[in-house]
This record gives structure tokens, sequence and C-alpha cells, in this order.
């Protein structure tokens, strides 16, 4: 089967329009690397994943990486990368490893350990940002947030995250529209969320302009592998 890859736009209700590559393509993959990589040395990325149900011969159930999100400004990748006509995983590593990259997400730890488990790839610097959101925002009770509170606290903008495509089946060889907006979505408001916070230029009064911290990551929501 021929790999998957195309570009479109996908535009949040804010009119934000971000540019994705959806693929299933190793080439594509290390091109979209390249692309962001290019005259970049230090980068923050929104990652996201999504995953797929699998059964063993004893019918135990487990989860595998389906889809990987990546998003650099209003540049994303949705690689479907148990469809891929093959992993990159030399141009990944790298990427990964590399530790003037910071990656941002929701419960990104969890992300970090299903690609370890799954394909060996080990995230060198994860940003929380939940965490983050929690410090730099002196609200605690967003330890406990999920990326659309986030995203609506720091951004200002409502996102809309159904549960039937959350619980969609993430390995169809072809994702629908829907399953392409909220995958792209999910990794720009990561983005663009931990960017905001981490240069204190989030929405609204949250915070005091006392709390806003340096553009650097707080000591505390820094995880490295």
């Amino acid at each position: 089967m021929e790999p998957v890859s195309y570009t479109t736009d996908v535009v949040m209700v804010d009119g934000t329009a971000i540019r994705t590559t959806v693929t299933s393509s190793g080439a594509a993959v290390e091109n979209f690397l390249h692309e962001i990589r290019k005259n970049q040395r230090h980068l923050l990325v929104g990652i996201d994943t999504e995953w797929r149900v699998v059964f063993d011969t004893d019918g135990h159930r487990s989860y595998r990486t389906a889809v990987l999100q990546l998003c650099v400004g209003r540049r994303c990748l949705v690689f479907q990368i148990c469809h891929a006509d093959y992993v990159p995983e030399a141009a990944l590593r790298d990427f990964f490893a590399c530790p003037d990259h910071r990656f941002a997400g929701v419960s990104v730890d969890g992300d970090a350990k299903r690609l370890f488990e799954d394909y060996v790839m080990a995230i060198a610097s994860t940003v929380e940002l939940k965490n983050v959101a929690a410090e730099v925002l002196q609200q605690p009770d967003l330890k406990k947030a999920g990326l659309k509170a986030l995203t609506r606290e720091v951004m200002g903008v409502h996102i809309d995250k159904p549960k039937r495509v959350t619980m969609s089946k993430w390995d169809e060889p072809r994702l629908s529209p829907e399953q392409v907006d909220y995958a792209c979505i999910d990794a720009f408001t990561s983005y663009e969320v931990g960017r905001l916070l981490l240069s204190g230029q989030f929405a609204g009064d949250a915070a005091p302009a006392a709390t806003i911290p340096s553009p650097s990551v707080p000591s505390a929501v820094v995880h490295a592998y």
C-alpha cells in the first residue's frame, strides 16, 4: 500500500490556520524535521500521541502508538506511525534526544513512555503544561487540568474535544477530517500554551506581572531522561 501523504490547513475557531502534514511516509517525516530545524537550534515542540488497542494471543489488551503529532509554530505533523512505510528512527531519535529541544504537552511523560516502549525513542526534555500553568498562573488546581481547560485559561480560546473523536479508531489507514483537526489542534495548542506560559504572554489577567517568569522553563517542571 502506498503511504498517505498530504498537506492541509487546519483552522481553529479563532481563525488561526495551522499548516499540517498528514502522512504515513517516513520520507515526509524526515522532510518535516529538516524543515522545522532549519536555521533553528532551540525549539519548543508541542507533542501528543493517539493510541490503538492491541490484543495478544491470550486476549490481553495493551495500547500502542498509532499517531504521533508534533508542532512548532503554525507547522504541524500528524504521522500515522502505525501505517508507516518505514519509521525514520535515526532522525526521530536524534530530534527527541537533542538537549536544545523541549517537548511540551499534557501528561507528556505518558507520551514519552509510550514512544520509548513502542519504538525505543527517548525524549531528553519534557515540559508538563499542567505543572507550568499551575506555577506560572499561581493556580494549583491547574495541575489537574486537561488541555481543553489550559487552552481556555492561557490562550483564551475554546477547543472542542468530542469524545467520539477521542475514542475513535486512530489506526484507520486514512484519518477522517475530524481526526486530522483533533490531532493537529492538540499538538498546536500544546505548543502555543507552552510558548505563552514560558514567555509570560498568556491571555487575560490570570497572574500579576510579578509572577511572570523568564522564558526559561521552571526547573520544577522540566523532566530529563
